[in-house]
């Protein structure tokens, strides 16, 4: 399912689909109690939960709603006026909103979902986050510092200067009552499986730039890995918490010149190493493969280039030896390139959340809108465009791509509004549908979590062939069933012409001793009556003379 936000002329409109990929997008809901009732279902943003249990809409003159159920029940409603953002805890227990308002004290509100009461409210800023001699507007240009859950919903998280704040759920105080001491800090992440805090702070007197895990609650340190001459950092985790990539901008000594380099920690391993893997080019995306050991980046010599690199790396290193006419295959934990794509002219990358598939598109106002669907473990390629996409969404499974063009809703002139809609695609690039709008939105798919676990995953991918029987058998019934159902009324018509035709055949059989009677005894229909000729009519098409 999705949900999408549209408007022609001054008519805004609110959607949930359904889609099984196989059928056109049939609306689920569309806010139709509210429109009977005179009550606003949305106008604002939307947003799904972590798992998709609830939908939010934004109403700013009031707050946020939250809706859920198979007919899309109200089931709360929480007053946070102006709101802009909505943001939910990964096990959907809480929630939190934000107005952008850099005058309100209580421009972010946490609320329980449970419950419908507000935990706490805090300024859009941090105490003291700015320097004393910065400006106001030096001070407008720099963006709130985002609040980010842990994995678990035990934790709530906000960078301030030299410190984290860290906000226990159970009290809604910072643990330990004080906050996490982080010197010079510039971004800070959890994972997404595990308590664990990665932070970055550049060189600070005569301290490199370094790069920490924290383990929470207890504070412990991890891993700390010094870097040297460091312009920039940027961190990446890969979705199962298994790995941590940071790409690392560093600079020569004159700072004239850029350059990157990847640091790869493995967070399962003992002492959790770190891989450093240097690249002479300019590395302008970066990003892991879901549920596996591979990412991706592209790369170039000059990152204005028009044509770039795309290179794949696997964490793992599998090498097969064979002794005594026994085939071993062996894995070990050594960062190994892939492959490399050269002269593509795309600037970012989407991973299927299944793995194996990604997207390697070219989005923006600059951009064709070139889209690039590969299969990484089969080596084949699908070219398709896109014009002026400026969003690449997958759905959960990994089975269905949205390619969007939206614009703003707050304000602002679109120039390339006459473009505005979606796509929906297979994630071997076959067009699935396409839907253009006067003003368009918003699109977002619902989140839903998978109800297998890892180990019976990889029971599932065992057996496939055997279970790849019973969806074929599956398939074709539902396409003969979808056949029948598209050709049902061509059958009807052919039906009632044979009838007809039957029909008619009997009448003249009928009046087959009047109609002789009329011609005399003679019988039209006796081929004794006629007289058979046979004529034979040759036509040269071509001649040819050869010179003997």
């Amino acid at each position: 399912a999705f949900v999408i936000r549209n408007a022609n002329g001054q008519t805004h409109e609110t959607v949930v689909y359904w889609s099984d990929g196989k059928h056109e997008p049939a609306v689920d809901y569309d806010g139709r109690r509210e429109k009977e009732s005179g009550q606003p279902w949305c106008s604002f943003y939307v947003q799904w939960s972590s798992s998709g249990a609830y939908l939010a809409t934004m109403i700013p003159s009031k707050g946020v709603v939250l809706w859920g159920g198979a007919n899309y029940e109200k089931l709360g409603k929480f007053r946070a006026p102006g709101v802009e953002v909505v943001n939910f805890s990964p096990n959907e227990k809480f929630f939190l909103t934000s107005n952008n308002n850099r005058n309100d004290p209580e421009a972010v509100k946490i609320f329980s979902i449970e419950t419908g009461k507000l935990l706490r409210a805090f300024p859009l800023f941090p105490k003291n986050f700015f320097p004393d001699d910065m400006t106001t507007q030096e001070k407008s240009q720099i963006p709130p510092p985002l609040f980010q859950w842990s994995y678990d919903d035990k934790y709530v998280a906000r960078m301030g200067k030299d410190l984290i704040s860290i906000y226990d759920m159970s009290t809604m105080k910072l643990l330990d009552s004080r906050s996490l001491v982080a010197d010079n800090i510039r971004e800070f992440q959890f994972s997404p499986n595990a308590n664990i805090l990665a932070y970055w702070a550049p060189e600070l007197k005569n301290s490199p730039a370094h790069v920490d895990l924290i383990e929470l609650p207890s504070r412990k340190k991890l891993r700390q890995k010094n870097l040297f001459n460091v312009t920039k950092c940027s961190m990446v985790w890969q979705n199962e918490g298994t790995y941590l990539g940071v790409k690392v901008t560093r600079h020569t000594k004159s700072k004239k010149t850029l350059f990157n380099n990847l640091e790869l920690f493995r967070i399962e391993d003992q002492g959790i190493p770190v891989e450093m893997l240097d690249i002479k080019d300019a590395v302008m995306a970066f990003a892991w493969e879901p549920n596996g050991s591979r990412f991706a980046m592209i790369h170039a010599e000059n990152p204005t280039s028009t044509k770039v690199d795309v290179s794949f790396y696997d964490m793992k290193k599998v090498t097969t030896v064979t002794k005594n006419k026994k085939t071993e295959t062996n894995i070990s934990n050594e960062v190994n390139l892939v492959e490399t794509l050269a002269g593509k002219q795309v600037n970012t990358l989407f991973w299927s959340p299944a793995g194996q598939h990604i997207i390697m598109a070219s989005l923006g106002d600059s951009s064709s809108g070139g889209l690039e669907f590969y299969d990484v473990k089969n080596k084949s390629l699908a070219v398709k465009e896109h014009y002026r996409a400026n969003q690449v969404m997958w759905d959960p499974s990994g089975r269905t791509v949205a390619t969007v063009v939206s614009q703003p809703i707050a304000g602002g002139h679109y120039k390339y509004s006459m473009d505005n809609g979606y796509m929906l695609w297979t994630f071997q690039g076959n067009k699935l549908h396409q839907a253009s709008f006067e003003h368009f939105y918003q699109f977002q798919w619902r989140p839903r979590k998978s109800l297998l676990s890892k180990s019976e995953k990889k029971t599932v991918i065992k057996n496939l062939k055997k279970y790849e029987k019973i969806f074929a058998k599956d398939d074709k019934e539902f396409l003969r069933s979808r056949e029948l159902e598209n050709t049902k009324a061509k059958r009807a018509l052919r039906s009632d012409f044979r009838e007809r035709l039957a029909r008619l055949k009997d009448i003249r059989r009928q009046q087959k001793e009047t109609r002789m009677a009329l011609y005399d005894g003679y019988d039209s229909e006796d081929e004794s009556n006629y007289i058979l000729k046979e004529t034979f009519v040759e036509t040269i098409l071509s001649t040819k003379e050869e010179v003997v």
